[in-house]
């Protein structure tokens, strides 16, 4: 009887060490792996542009030219990874047309090398999309070419933005982190290459001790929305 007692407690104890290994299996391949696999996605993976407002709107900046990383003591910054700047595929043309228009430089005496590999770089989990220009608050910013003050207005992370669309309504130009705009400028007003347009600042989430253009080329849609196109490396239109 004893035997017989302790037989069914060894049957019983392996069936549900059966069960529960079984379970166990179960959890980590429906449950934990899939979420590893999408915290990793999150934390990895750059995140597409939106639309409405755009590159200008980034988080704090990640380790760049002139911000300091910010960090727990005794923790070493991480630095993303440089990348060479690269055309984004189908925008070659569209790079090429760029160049052939002799863009002004936005703000006189910084170099295209300054920015280089800005565009790639993350900013809070995204891609920056856009170049820095850092520069004396109240130096002018110019319009880069002929064209159409498409849009102005105040957004949290991009502070004072201006949006501005060339005369053929194909290429928008995004400057962002202005002190302020030039006297009198307003929505659908045209202006001319080299136009003072705003002044550099450090409006918006830009470092208060940091002032610089945020400035971003992107090819709009058919639609042609203000907000909402695809984002051309500053530096390869510069630098052509």
């Amino acid at each position: 009887m004893k035997r017989q007692r302790q037989n069914s407690l060894t049957v019983a104890a392996l069936v549900i060490g059966f069960y529960l290994g079984a379970t166990t299996d179960w959890w980590l391949r429906e449950r934990v792996a899939p979420f590893l696999a999408r915290s990793q996605a999150r934390g990895t993976t750059p995140v597409a542009p939106t639309s409405g407002v755009r590159g200008g709107d980034e988080a704090t900046p990640a380790p760049a030219v002139g911000w300091p990383a910010v960090t727990a003591p005794g923790v070493t910054p991480t630095v993303p990874a440089r990348r060479t700047p690269s055309i984004s595929s189908g925008l070659e043309e569209a790079v090429e047309e760029l160049g052939r228009r002799d863009l002004r430089l936005p703000i006189d005496n910084v170099p295209p090398e300054s920015f280089r590999r800005s565009f790639s770089e993350r900013r809070d989990g995204r891609a920056h999309e856009a170049a820095d220009m850092l520069a004396p608050r109240g130096t002018p910013v110019h319009a880069v070419e002929d064209g159409t003050i498409a849009k102005l207005f105040y957004s949290h992370a991009g502070g004072n933005t201006l949006y501005q669309f060339d005369p053929s309504r194909q290429f928008a130009y995004y400057y962002a982190h202005l002190d302020r705009y030039a006297p009198g400028l307003k929505e659908g007003q045209r202006v001319r290459r080299g136009d003072v347009i705003g002044f550099v600042g450090t409006s918006g989430n830009a470092p208060p001790n940091t002032p610089h253009l945020h400035f971003a080329v992107f090819e709009l849609t058919p639609e042609r929305r203000w907000w909402d196109g695809r984002a051309i490396d500053p530096y390869l239109v510069f630098s052509r």
